[in-house]
């Protein structure tokens, strides 16, 4: 399945998603949700081709949010701004895609995203929320460049086009995402959030 429909797929279930339960009216009641100082959220990823490797990855990461007050920007919702900022893992493997080069190449990348997350609280169980800023980020793969030089039968095109290619291994991007939370307890939520680098799922603690 291509990145930008797991994308679509699982963004329209999220935004689906609260309209299974029952609708009440928590979202019409400014400040009508849990007053925490931080929400410490540990989760799983599937990470996309968004650092120009190819293909997908699987890892692990974090992320804390911090609001910045208890009920706003808009004063007649029950809504809530954040500071959010985290650190991601994943690992992506797979062949490199070079028909003279037989091997496989691999890739660990780092990422740090710190943005503004804006929190709604919909029905009595559920919220939902869209983030976006800044993450730099780190790669550390072998440069397979170096080996497919190697190659019998390589020309100095080809190795041209590959080191074009390569992707980036230090650089700072954009990113966004939607998520929703369902709050199984007063003091802990099962997460899910899909955007831009990866679809994540885990638990947030209150």
């Amino acid at each position: 399945m291509k990145p930008w429909l797991c994308v679509s797929v699982i963004g329209v279930a999220l935004a689906a998603a609260p309209c299974l339960c029952r609708a009440d009216d928590t979202v019409k009641n400014p400040g009508e949700h849990l007053r925490y100082a931080v929400e410490l959220e540990p989760h799983g990823l599937v990470g996309w081709d968004a650092f120009g490797w190819g293909g997908f990855g699987f890892g692990v990461g974090g992320r804390a949010s911090i609001p910045l007050m208890h009920n706003g920007f808009v004063q007649t919702i029950n809504n809530l701004p954040a500071i959010t900022f985290g650190a991601d893992w994943a690992h992506f493997g797979g062949s490199c895609g070079f028909a003279l080069y037989a091997g496989s190449c691999s890739a660990n990348y780092f990422y740090f995203p710190v943005g503004l997350q804006w929190n709604f609280f919909v029905a009595k169980k559920w919220s939902v929320f869209a983030e976006a800023g800044f993450a730099p980020f780190f790669g550390s793969y072998e440069d397979y460049c170096d080996v497919y030089a190697q190659t019998p039968g390589v020309t100095a095109r080809d190795i041209a086009i590959c080191q074009s290619g390569r992707p980036n291994r230090v650089n700072v991007q954009p990113w966004g995402s939607v998520g929703a939370r369902y709050h199984f307890s007063k003091n802990a939520a099962l997460t899910m959030r899909v955007g831009v680098p990866s679809f994540v799922i885990g638990v947030s603690f209150f």
